[in-house]
C-alpha cells in the first residue's frame, strides 16, 4: 500500500536527499518548474528528466534524457507524467535503484504502485511533496 500516514511520509522525505523529477519542465507557469524550486529551496538536490529539453539546465541542474544516464544513487524519483505513463517511470526508477517513487497530485497508477513496492521501493502516490513539507512541518535538509 502507498504511504498515507503522515510520520511514513515526513520519515520518507527526511531520509531523501537526491530526487530525480521525471517529466521537468522549463517554462516557470509549470507546476514541475515550481516544485522543482521548492525543493531544492528545502535542500534537496534535485536531478530534473525529460528528453524534450535534456541538455538543457533548468534551477541550475543539468536535464537528463532518461533516469538510467545520471549515474548517481537517487533516493526518490518525483513523477510529473499522466497516470497511464506513471508505470514506465516507476520502472525505470525500479532499474536505477531508487528508493522511493512519489508520484504527484493527481497521478494514480495502482498497477505502477504494486510493480514498485514488490520491488522494495516505498510508494506515495496522487500527492505533492512541496505541499506535503510545509503542511508536515519538516525542517530543511542538511547537506550531509
Amino acid at each position: 500500500m502507498p504511504l498515507t500516514e503522515p510520520q511514513d511520509i515526513a520519515d520518507l522525505l527526511n531520509e531523501t536527499r537526491t530526487i530525480a523529477l521525471i517529466g521537468i519542465s522549463d517554462r516557470p507557469d509549470r507546476p514541475s518548474y515550481g516544485v522543482m524550486k521548492a525543493l531544492q529551496d528545502h535542500g534537496y538536490r534535485v536531478l530534473p528528466v525529460n528528453p524534450q529539453i535534456a541538455g538543457e539546465h533548468v534551477h541550475g541542474e543539468f536535464v537528463w534524457d532518461r533516469l538510467s544516464d545520471i549515474g548517481v544513487p537517487i533516493d526518490m524519483v518525483d513523477i510529473f507524467r499522466r497516470s497511464e505513463a506513471a508505470g514506465e517511470a516507476v520502472d525505470d526508477a525500479i532499474a536505477a535503484g531508487a528508493k522511493a517513487v512519489w508520484m504527484q497530485l493527481g497521478v494514480i497508477n495502482p498497477q505502477a504502485a504494486a510493480r514498485a513496492e514488490a520491488a522494495g521501493l516505498k510508494v506515495v502516490m496522487d500527492r505533492c511533496p512541496a505541499i506535503e513539507i510545509p503542511r508536515l512541518g519538516l525542517a530543511p535538509i542538511r547537506a550531509e
